[in-house]
C-alpha cells in the first residue's frame, strides 16, 4: 500500500480488538487485490437516545485503486438493522469488508475481461507487436498487421506489465480515436504460449 492506512473512531470508543480486527481484514484484502493504494476506514456511531447509544456503528470504507475514483463502501445503520437481529461493531465490520471484497472482486475480473457483461471487444480486438515504449513518458506505439503505428498510453494497458513491454512483444488491442487520430485502447499483453 502506498499511503499508510487511516482508522478513525467517532462516537464510539476505540477499541484495540476493533483495530485488530480491521486491520486484519485489510491484510486480506490486500493479499487478494494486490493493487490497493490507500485504506481508509471510519467507524461511527450516529445516534443517541435518551444518551445511551442504541443505533448500530456504521463502519466506511475508502480504498485506493490505480486507474479510477476511491470504491466507497457504506450503509445505513437500517441496513444492519433488517439484515441482523442483534447489530454489534463486529457484525457491521465484517458486513462492510464483505460487500468491499465482492466490490474488489468485480474490479478484478472487469480489469482480466471475465465479465458477464452483453458487450465484449473480443469481436473488435486486434493483435499487433510492440513498436517502441518510452516508460519514463507513459506511452508507446504499436505495430497494427497492417503495418501502421498507433500510439497507447500505459493507462490503456488492462493486463501485463506496462515497464516490462520490449519491441517486438505482441499485444491485443482495440482501435479507438484520440484527439489527434487513431490510438490503440484496452490493450492486453499476449500470454506466452
Amino acid at each position: 500500500m502506498q499511503v499508510p492506512i487511516e482508522i478513525a473512531f467517532h462516537n464510539v470508543d476505540s477499541t484495540e480488538w476493533a483495530e485488530t480486527m480491521i486491520r486484519e481484514r485489510i491484510d486480506e484484502l490486500e493479499r487478494r487485490f494486490e493493487r490497493i493504494t490507500s485504506f481508509r476506514v471510519r467507524v461511527e456511531r450516529r445516534a443517541k437516545s435518551n444518551g445511551v447509544m442504541t443505533v448500530p456503528p456504521v463502519v466506511r470504507l475508502e480504498i485506493g485503486v490505480p486507474g479510477r475514483a476511491d470504491l466507497v463502501v457504506s450503509h445505513e445503520p437500517e441496513f444492519l438493522q433488517r439484515k441482523f437481529q442483534r447489530p454489534d461493531l463486529q457484525k457491521a465490520i465484517n458486513e462492510a469488508f464483505r460487500i468491499a471484497e465482492r466490490q474488489l472482486l468485480a474490479l478484478k475480473e472487469q480489469r482480466e475481461g471475465r465479465t458477464n457483461a452483453p458487450y465484449s471487444d473480443i469481436q473488435n480486438q486486434r493483435l499487433g507487436q510492440v513498436a517502441e515504449v518510452q516508460p519514463e513518458q507513459d506511452f508507446g506505439y504499436l505495430v497494427t498487421s497492417e503495418g501502421s503505428l498507433l500510439y497507447f498510453h500505459r493507462n490503456s494497458v488492462l493486463t501485463g506489465d506496462f515497464d516490462a513491454l520490449g519491441r517486438g512483444d505482441e499485444l491485443y488491442y482495440v482501435e479507438g480515436v484520440g484527439d489527434t487520430g487513431p490510438v490503440a485502447t484496452k490493450v492486453r499483453v499476449k500470454a506466452a504460449d
